[in-house]
Order: C-alpha cells, then sequence, then structure tokens
C-alpha cells in the first residue's frame, strides 16, 4: 500500500537519496546533511506544535510503499515565508515611454525585486521517484497537502503560492541566471541555487540590482525563458492549475521559472474534499478516493476504493485501509475523489 505520512528521523537516508535524485534547480532539498537533517527537526517541531495562526512551520511529508518500506517521494508546505529571511521574488509590469511631439509610445517590460509574498504559505519540494510515477501517485502526493490543509486550515495563510523551476539544461546552467552573473554576479547558477537552499541568502540583497530591470536588456537567451517551466515540471504545473492556480507576473529571481497562486478557500480539493464518518467493512468498487485522517502529528492519507454514503455523512473502509489511516470505526476522515 502506497501512504503519505509526516517525515521522521528515520526517514533522513530516504531524503538524501531524494536530494541527489532532484537534481539542479531544486533549492528546497539541497545535498547537505545538516541542513537535511536540521529540515527533517523542523518539520517534526512543527507537527507536534500546538498552532493556533501561521507561523514559522514547515510540514515536510513523505510517500512510502508499504510493502518495501521505502519511501519514494516528499513534499512540504511552509506555513508563512519570509517572517525570518526575506523572501523576494520579481514582479513583472509595465514602463511606457512615449512623446506626443515625436509620435512615440514604446512599452517595455521590466522586472522589480520585491517581497510581495511574505506571509503567504507556499507549497514545496515535491519529488517522486521514478519508480513510482505511476497509479496517480504524482498526482496524489501533490494533492494530499490541500486535504492537510483544509483539515487544519488556522495553520495556513489565506493566500497558497508555488514556485516553479525553471528552464535549467541537463548540467544546472539557467539562460537567465547566466546573465545576472554576467552583469551582477560571479557565481554559477548550481553554487547560488545551493547557497540558496542552504539559508546562506544575503547575497542576495548585497548583489541584486536594486532598481527595475528593463527585460529588453537582457540576453535573447534570458527573455525567452522568463515565466516559463523546467519541462520536467509541466505536469506539477497542470496539476496546480487544475486546483485553481494561476500566474500573477511573479518569477523566481534566479531562473525566472513563475510562481503561481490562489487563495486557499478557493482551491479545488480544500473546497470540494468533505468529512465522512468511517465504517469498517467489505468495499467492492472500482472508484479511487484520496483519504486522510483527521491528526496532526499522526497524519496518514491514502489512495482507495471506498463505499460512500453522501446522505449519512459515512465513508465504508476495508480494515486494512483503516489500519493504514490508523482510525477506526465511528472516527472522521476527509475524502476526495481522485
Amino acid at each position: 500500500m502506497i501512504i503519505i505520512r509526516p517525515i521522521q528521523d528515520s526517514d533522513y537516508d530516504a531524503l538524501h537519496r531524494i536530494a541527489v535524485e532532484s537534481g539542479h534547480g531544486f533549492t528546497s532539498l539541497p545535498v547537505n546533511e545538516e541542513l537535511l537533517r536540521k529540515r527533517i527537526a523542523h518539520a517534526e517541531v512543527s507537527f507536534n506544535s500546538s498552532v493556533t495562526e501561521p507561523g514559522n512551520e514547515g510540514y515536510l511529508f513523505v510517500m512510502e510503499d508499504t510493502e518495501t518500506g521505502i519511501v519514494v517521494g516528499t513534499c512540504g508546505i511552509e506555513a508563512a515565508v519570509g517572517l525570518e529571511d526575506a523572501f523576494y521574488h520579481y514582479h513583472l509590469g509595465k514602463v511606457v515611454h512615449s512623446s506626443r511631439e515625436l509620435n512615440i509610445y514604446n512599452t517595455v517590460e521590466t522586472l522589480s525585486l520585491c517581497n510581495d509574498y511574505t506571509g503567504a504559505s507556499e507549497i514545496c519540494t515535491l519529488f517522486l521517484s521514478e519508480t513510482h510515477r505511476k497509479n496517480r501517485n504524482g498526482r496524489f502526493l501533490s494533492r494530499c497537502r490541500f486535504l492537510f490543509m483544509a483539515e487544519h486550515s488556522e495553520r495556513f495563510g489565506e493566500t497558497v503560492i508555488a514556485e516553479m523551476r525553471g528552464v535549467s539544461d541537463e548540467n544546472g546552467s539557467s539562460p537567465f541566471w547566466q546573465w545576472l552573473e554576467d552583469n551582477f554576479f560571479s557565481l554559477d547558477f548550481p553554487t547560488v541555487d545551493y547557497l540558496t537552499g542552504i539559508g546562506k541568502k544575503e547575497f542576495i540583497a548585497e548583489l541584486m540590482p536594486k532598481y527595475p530591470i528593463y527585460v529588453n536588456l537582457l540576453s535573447p537567451e534570458a527573455q525567452q525563458v522568463i515565466n516559463k517551466v523546467h519541462d520536467k515540471t509541466v505536469p506539477a504545473l497542470r496539476l496546480l492549475e487544475a486546483e485553481g492556480f494561476a500566474r500573477r507576473g511573479y518569477v523566481d529571481i534566479f531562473d525566472a521559472g513563475p510562481t503561481v497562486e490562489a487563495q486557499a478557500s478557493k482551491v479545488k480539493t480544500v473546497c470540494e474534499s468533505q468529512k465522512c464518518q468511517v465504517l469498517i467493512g467489505e468495499v467492492e468498487s472500482d472508484n479511487n478516493f484520496m483519504v486522510c485522517n483527521t491528526k496532526v502529528a499522526d497524519f496518514r492519507a491514502v489512495q482507495t476504493p471506498v463505499l460512500l454514503r453522501e446522505t449519512a455523512n459515512q465513508v465504508v473502509l476495508p480494515q486494512a485501509v483503516a489500519d493504514a489511516l490508523m482510525v477506526n470505526e465511528g472516527d472522521w476522515v476527509r475524502l476526495i475523489a481522485n
């Protein structure tokens, strides 16, 4: 059975393997033992904390194949970004240069450094090993976060964002960063990506251009990748767009990948999921639901056929599924069709 649960200290080796697999551009999982262990410890504290409003909590989940005991994927949620370290983006804007006397009117796109998403919740760190990219596991891994947010809404902000990986080549080189490197920095993209991942962000404020950048002054290669996603990120973007996420003109300051946003209460999985009371019995159905319990530290989620009795607000689960979810008959679960 495939389950999703909070990460724990014993998952370090698996998380390190995933960090290596994820490659360049996956800033939130640097290949660094100290930082990965801190990330796990912070998640454990967050899951075990009593929370009434979003703060510095970071929730990291893993997908486990219980038949083998192997962790095959991970995903995360940051409760509120930018509260301790500045959270930077570029915002795409326009400047008009015109002269009525000369009959000239030019519109120029600009990139302006900003901290507009400070305090927003961020879904992040989504990665699934290639061996398990089947049976809707990727979709499940992404959407389970919204079930958790729906059940524990007090822990998250009303605005939810996701930074999508921008364009880079197999060596980790970003055309957008190349222009910044040539003009403002002396660090290559993999190095900058790594420094950001381990929390060393002071160089951003020190070296990043403070004034709006005219897009038409960038190299043609840099201009072409602004607001574009990496080929491997397209499926993740499509999933989020189906949930109601949209671009609002914000892009990453390193690779110019788009940041998408939605109002938490309007995310499809959040507003369409329902709570039902558990009955345990035989289920003969080929439908497929995502089901999670209502716990925090002992959160569990699975994909499974169920027998839904909507008028009675009840759901029939097989005993093995109830055991995996750590629920008994009479307990409540949250679910949505997958």
